[in-house]
């Protein structure tokens, strides 16, 4: 592993004090804890980034989600580590991110911007479970009243519900949790780690009880397996009456590190698509525009047949019944949407 570089500059992700030690335990089967003491913990995203935030925090490296298409697989490699099964069990924990945090949020060149998290791996993954990082960063932005989101698969972010209520109460925060499709089978080997579709809508449905607005982004939308007209409707249907305030569709994008990995998952379970991929993303990592467009006006016909959209505080949705597939849509000719790229 590529440690002994990183500690010596000015921009090193750690410091001269890298690991502290690298854990292999019982009750983590095939996950090693690489614990590390990170340089810095608010990062600034770059400028060339599609994201539509500028900073992040994030307290994990590699992900037991060990979901195949995360764009974030790449990352690995810059510590010469393994992007496929490595970036799933080989979890570098920046075990000071609290205190490192707390630190930087009273610095005198933090003017209090938004932050964002779990938008390159999940901070409510497995090992959140260990070493409990978030209670102490959330307490950090709650002091601080510093705005900041959340994405995540993780149903812990339960655990910290009082926390996210004490921090709603002073400042604005976001909640967002990411279920691209309902189907269990493709859960099973797409997204082997994370908690199964209907228990992360347990989550917007609990966080929405306690006055925690929550909306759901809908990613990925994986093309030729997720993404019939009944799969999309029966998600975003599931999304509403679990009491989303928005749905947010993302189609499957491919960047280098992982499409390899998604590549050859996809060779294995669905060989029949691979010539099917190849010509779809031929031109690069994100699916074509007409694609993308399509899903996103379906998705946001739906949202609206649905009720999920803006609206007064405590105001009830309405869930019409499921109504027949129509066999053409007027809508193919309205104006284009646009699609968000989050991820």
């Amino acid at each position: 592993m590529r440690w002994e570089n990183l500690g010596e500059s000015p921009s090193a992700l750690f410091g001269t004090d890298v690991v502290s030690r690298t854990i292999d335990t019982p009750e983590f089967h095939g996950i090693t804890f690489h614990e590390v003491r990170a340089r810095s913990i608010v990062n600034r995203v770059p400028g060339a980034s599609r994201m539509p935030f500028e900073w992040t925090v994030n307290p994990y490296r590699g992900c037991s989600h060990a979901c195949v298409y995360c764009f974030a697989r790449k990352t690995h490699s810059y510590l010469d580590l393994d992007t496929g099964l490595g970036f799933d069990s080989q979890i570098v924990v920046k075990v000071n991110a609290p205190e490192l945090l707390r630190r930087e949020l009273t610095g005198r060149r933090w003017r209090g911007d938004h932050i964002a998290m779990g938008t390159n791996v999940d901070c409510y993954q497995r090992a959140e479970g260990r070493y409990r990082l978030m209670p102490g960063i959330l307490a950090a932005l709650r002091d601080h009243a510093n705005p900041f989101s959340i994405l995540t698969k993780g149903t812990l972010i339960l655990r910290d519900l009082e926390l996210l209520r004490q921090a709603a109460a002073v400042t604005d925060i976001g909640i967002s949790v990411s279920v691209g499709f309902l189907d269990r089978e493709l859960w099973r080997t797409v997204e082997p780690g994370t908690p199964a579709p209907d228990r992360r809508l347990d989550v917007v449905r609990t966080l929405t009880a306690h006055g925690i607005p929550c909306g759901v982004l809908m990613a990925p939308v994986i093309p030729f397996l997720g993404d019939s007209p009944e799969q999309l409707r029966a998600t975003v249907r599931a999304v509403a009456e679990a009491g989303a305030g928005s749905v947010t569709p993302l189609v499957l994008h491919l960047r280098p590190g992982a499409r390899e990995w998604f590549m050859a998952w996809l060779g294995h379970h669905h060989p029949r698509l691979v010539r099917r991929y190849e010509a779809m993303y031929a031109d690069g990592a994100y699916a074509p525009k007409w694609y993308q467009r399509r899903i996103t006006r379906q998705v946001h016909e739906l949202a609206t047949e649905y009720g999920i959209g803006p609206t007064r505080p405590g105001a009830a949705r309405r869930i019409p019944p499921t109504p027949a597939p129509a066999a053409g849509r007027a809508a193919e000719t309205a104006a284009e949407p646009t699609q968000l790229t989050l991820l």
